[in-house]
């Protein structure tokens, strides 16, 4: 039976109350209501976003991003192995070839300075991924944007208010895309938003995310009738969840605080088993902020991580792994161009996640960590 859970969702108590008021008050169940606008206000003004547009998923901001980045097929786009399959799935959509980087050796987050390599004639998009809200190396990764025409599409699913050299992850790449899935730090259930930067972008993403339609400009009185002007979805979240949102973004800060105790608790208290050369706790980069959206162990053997895993759930403790090498995935593993990728497949066997969410008590805590200590001294 499980006692601890690796996740739980938290709730402020403000998230049945704004639900209220969307129904009961604006009488406003579809998207881009009131609480939708109060979603965007928030974002724009606390990061400097340009324009931000919230989604039902980070899915589906991904895949918005790939049809803003007018791909065609063959086109090119490099990602790394060692992520959630969305990112990949947004531009194998729109018919691009997938072109996976390995990881580093520090940290799960690609490796930048192996990403020039990769860039063909037919390279279009690079999408790096801020694994656990760690930065990658965006100067390097928008210097080779620069140099070689390319589009960047920052997935930023973890990486709520966390920083690359005091700059917001999802403020600097072309696009960028955020998740609010239950088990981010900021949460409505499902949900996600699209971070438009590159202001040329701003009235074509807006179309998409209305269905392909000018709806949002018949809205705000710029035109006196709306039609079908481009392809597009039904991207759009309904106000319930735009409702939910809300009352954790404006809880942003105290949800931050928590986590960020948490995680410098484990730190700190698993340091001393780190030193042993059991395992490997988190890197925080020298140009990066950390978020506190995960804790991991790096081991040096699948075996003891999946042992640890074991003994941890006997425990009724839920630790998990994370992502499977999508280079080596059924899906694609014939059309992988056949390269090497020891660093993902080094975090596919020995990552394991940690149980980490706002309401795990300190007590609870320190019986994960107690339960570390106690299997690896046995």
């Amino acid at each position: 039976m499980i006692k601890i859970h690796f996740n739980q969702p938290f709730l402020t108590g403000k998230e049945a109350h704004y639900i209220y008021q969307a129904v009961y008050t604006e009488g406003k169940l579809a998207g881009n209501g009131k609480f939708t606008r109060l979603c965007h206000e928030f974002f724009e003004k606390k990061y400097g976003f340009a324009k931000c547009l919230l989604t039902s998923s980070c899915t589906d901001a991904l895949e918005m991003a790939a049809i803003l980045c007018n791909l065609e097929p063959g086109d090119e786009v490099i990602i790394p192995s060692y992520t959630f399959v969305s990112t990949a799935n947004a531009f194998v959509l729109r018919g691009a070839k997938i072109v996976f980087a390995d990881s580093q050796a520090m940290c799960p987050n690609l490796d930048a300075d192996k990403i020039e390599a990769l860039i063909t004639e037919k390279t279009k998009v690079i999408v790096p991924v801020h694994y656990a809200g760690m930065a990658c190396d965006m100067d390097k990764i928008m210097d080779l944007a620069l140099k070689y025409n390319l589009l960047v599409v920052e997935d930023a699913a973890q990486a709520i208010h966390s920083y690359y050299k005091g700059k917001p992850l999802g403020g600097i790449g072309h696009l960028a895309t955020f998740s609010f899935h239950e088990t981010k730090n900021i949460i409505s259930g499902e949900g996600g938003m699209l971070v438009v930067n590159d202001k040329k972008l701003i009235k074509r993403a807006e179309i998409i995310w209305e269905k392909g339609t000018n709806r949002a400009e018949f809205y705000r009185g710029e035109v006196d009738k709306y039609g079908w002007v481009d392809i597009g979805s039904s991207f759009l979240p309904s106000e319930l969840v735009a409702a939910f949102l809300y009352a954790q973004l404006e809880n942003l800060d105290d949800i931050q605080n928590k986590r960020i105790k948490l995680w410098n608790t484990y730190f700190a208290e698993l340091r001393p088993l780190e030193k042993t050369g059991i395992f490997r706790l988190p890197v925080v980069p020298d140009y990066a902020t950390n978020n506190a959206h995960m804790f991991y162990l790096v081991f040096k053997n699948a075996d003891d991580r999946n042992n640890l895993m074991e003994h941890l759930r006997k425990k009724g403790i839920l630790a998990v792994f994370h992502y499977l090498s999508l280079h080596k995935s059924p899906f694609y593993t014939d059309k992988h161009d056949g390269r090497d990728l020891p660093m993902s497949d080094f975090y596919t066997e020995n990552l394991l996640r940690l149980p980490m969410y706002y309401s795990l008590t300190e007590s609870d805590q320190m019986e994960v960590i107690n339960s570390i200590t106690e299997f690896f001294q046995k």
